[in-house]
């Protein structure tokens, strides 16, 4: 992206100008995109002034080696600073690779039973349970806006809820960015509450991860939607099924289906509609785009398709396996309980060290 320090330190002064500019103080977006910009900017220049200080400094040790009353100081100084450079290199190579352009933003987190019956309904319920006490530890704040749910009685008597289907809003700093790699199928190995044999058995459930659209980067067209409401049904608050509440809308040009009734007001069901069909609408663009581009592609981790099984979580030896990184840890007690950083960082790493690879290929 940038030649050398000068060129950095150049572009950032023509950054500084436009944020004090009243014509980009007057367009959102397009301050938005200065600002990020900006962001991912000054750590490099830092970084790159540390290093050319640090190799400026050996550079000065190595000629003091001549004088005979300094050579002790300048050898230990020479080889503090040989240690050093690598690190801030390394520092510096991580800054300049370009951040993901949706960092920053909430997503839509959806979950879906997969293979397994009735079984798979309840892991998806678990892995909303593990999703939201992720969220509650890093102070995100979750917003369910449409699910499936059911009711699945065990073989003991005991019944538990699971969901078909649970699409909600992850909001919190770094929201996308510590759960961008969990889209995918999610496959569970365990003794179902259903199995009075006491077998185990292998279900799974998918998830998809979708950054929230902004308003200029998808352009949904009235004319472009067929909006149909219809009474409410399943467990709800009082005249959730007595009123035509529910919302569904059909993308006619894509045939993208969302619908959502937890909401008693059909108005705020259609805005949380469009919201989730706004972010469907994005993944595809986004799709699409990497399809065209499948060397791009394979710098992230896996595909990120909800068809690529990803992990599987064996609960008779509290174990789980992330497949894409060969991560596989004897702690699935705690991950289920939300405990996934160790998670999160090795696949984030795993995501560095890719981009890291292609941008020294390239």
């Amino acid at each position: 992206m940038y030649a050398n320090l000068d060129e950095a330190v150049k572009r950032l002064e023509e950054l500084d100008r436009q944020l004090s500019d009243p014509e980009v103080v007057r367009r959102p977006a397009r301050l938005r995109e200065i600002s990020q910009e900006r962001a991912h900017l000054v750590p490099i220049v830092e970084r790159w002034r540390a290093l050319e200080r640090a190799r400026s400094e050996l550079a000065e040790a190595r000629e003091l080696l001549e004088d005979p009353e300094m050579r002790d100081m300048a050898e230990a100084e020479i080889a503090d600073l040989e240690a050093k450079l690598p690190v801030l290199e390394a520092e510096l190579r991580r800054a300049l690779v370009p951040p993901d352009p949706y960092e920053g933003r909430d997503i839509i987190l959806e979950i879906r039973a997969g293979t397994g019956g009735d079984e798979a309904a309840l892991f998806a319920a678990d892995l909303f349970r593990m999703y939201s006490r992720y969220a509650d530890a890093k102070g995100w704040r979750i917003e369910v806006i449409s699910q499936a749910e059911i009711t699945v009685g065990g073989a003991a008597g005991k019944a538990a809820t699971g969901f078909r289907e649970l699409i909600c809003q992850v909001s919190g700093r770094d929201a996308y960015t510590h759960l961008r790699h969990e889209s995918g199928v999610h496959r569970v190995q365990r003794v179902p509450l259903t199995e009075a044999q006491g077998r185990i058995h292998t279900s799974a459930a998918t998830v998809a991860i979708m950054p929230v659209a902004e308003p200029i980067e998808v352009d949904i067209a009235e004319k472009d939607l067929r909006i149909d409401v219809f009474r409410a049904s399943g467990p709800g608050g009082q005249s959730v099924n007595t009123t035509d509440s529910a919302v569904r809308i059909t993308h006619l040009p894509t045939g993208i289906v969302v619908q959502c009734q937890d909401e008693k007001s059909q108005h705020k069901n259609k805005a949380k509609a469009l919201k989730v069909l706004a972010a469907r609408l994005l993944e595809k663009m986004q799709s699409e785009a990497e399809a065209e581009a499948a060397e791009k592609r394979r710098a992230q981790v896996g595909s990120g398709d909800r068809s690529e099984r990803i992990r599987t979580y064996n609960f008779p030896q509290n174990r789980v396996t992330d497949h894409r990184i060969g991560l596989t840890l004897y702690s699935l007690d705690r991950v289920m309980e939300g405990a996934l950083d160790e998670l999160v960082e090795a696949l984030n790493e795993h995501l560095m060290q890719k981009l890291l690879g292609g941008a020294a290929a390239g």
